[in-house]
């Protein structure tokens, strides 16, 4: 009552239908673009998750060792006081803190192409973004698969980046148009978060079979299908009218 909030003006495109309407009988999974959608989250989810639950056996493989939690903890040391502080808030400089420092780094690129990522919605369509980010996770995850040491380790930090933009961006795009079926729509995409506890297995069991970097294709192929889907799969073939 003593805030000034603006007024929200719920449209008719959203609002649900009355009780009885011929309209909500219908299925969703008459809908394309939203039954793409949930697959779209569904790969998201897995991949994102997957990708941080494999991190540090990854960035353990590519090089981080005593050696290299030697040299952090020589660079902080020559800080002064500021290292020292830094040090007692994330050291010690182990190898596994270390990698998991890294995997931090990941999450806090997420966070950053969030932010950023409300910023360029401004500027480039949904769908179009989405496809850039999917297409860009893809290549660093082809790079880090055929490179090795600081250049595997950071593509896969990177992603976290790609990431920021994709739930929200394929959520929107897979509700679009449904009219008093959002409800329906947005039930369906949710329940297909269930990929980050099938996913990751898959990328596991695909690590103790080839290795961690022949296992990245799965992830590939995730990245590849929300850039088709921010492309093309996105687009709308039926909507409903409330």
């Amino acid at each position: 009552m003593f805030m000034h909030l603006p007024h929200i003006s719920q449209t008719q495109e959203f609002r649900p239908g009355k009780e009885g309407d011929p309209v909500l009988s219908r299925s969703v999974w008459g809908y394309r673009h939203t039954v793409l959608g949930a697959v779209g989250i569904f790969v998201y989810v897995g991949v994102e998750v997957g990708l941080a639950s494999i991190a540090v056996n990854y960035f353990l493989s590519q090089g981080i060792n005593e050696n290299t939690a030697a040299k952090v903890s020589e660079f902080f040391a020559k800080l002064g006081g500021f290292g020292s502080l830094i040090t007692h808030i994330l050291g010690p400089w182990t190898v596994v803190g270390i990698a998991a420092i890294l995997v931090s780094a990941y999450w806090i690129g997420a966070l950053i192409g969030r932010l950023l990522g409300s910023w360029m919605l401004t500027k480039i369509k949904a769908g179009l973004l989405l496809s850039i980010f999917g297409f860009a996770a893809a290549f660093f995850l082809v790079v880090s698969m055929f490179s090795s040491g600081s250049l595997a380790i950071w593509s896969i930090v990177i992603c976290g980046f790609f990431n920021s933009i994709m739930f929200p961006n394929i959520f929107a795009l897979g509700i679009a148009g449904l009219g008093p079926m959002t409800s329906k729509g947005s039930g369906l995409i949710m329940t297909a978060v269930v990929g980050g506890a099938i996913i990751p297995p898959l990328i596991g069991k695909a690590a103790d079979i080839m290795g961690i970097q022949h296992a990245f294709f799965i992830p590939v192929l995730c990245y590849l299908f929300i850039a088709y889907y921010g492309l093309w799969g996105s687009k709308p073939t039926r909507t409903v009218q409330a």
